[in-house]
């Protein structure tokens, strides 16, 4: 078992995760490479003490950057959309 505040490296705030939250009850959160649904699932529900309903995830590729001639590629990364349970709430997405 992996410690659960290496799984979550963070929660995404933009205009798109706002309206999930509003919408569909989900949050957004910036993850581990190698961590899997179930492990992204327990991380939040011990973490958070919240219930959850589902665990999307998706790669994201690292963008290309450039300076001058020379040419570099940011990390890649993961992000886990949870869904939360009708009436739960994590009180750092509240009031935004």
């Amino acid at each position: 078992m992996k410690a659960y505040h290496n799984l979550i490296k963070g929660s995404i705030i933009t205009e798109k995760t706002h309206m999930l939250k509003e919408a569909g009850n989900k949050v957004t959160f910036r993850v581990a490479v190698k961590a899997n649904k179930i492990e992204i699932r327990k991380a939040v529900e011990e973490l958070f003490k919240v219930k959850v309903l589902a665990v999307n995830t998706m790669q994201m590729q690292g963008k290309k950057k450039r300076l001058g001639k020379h040419e570099g590629v940011r990390p890649s990364w993961k992000k886990a959309i949870v869904t939360l349970a009708p009436g739960e709430k994590i009180a750092g997405f509240e009031g935004m």
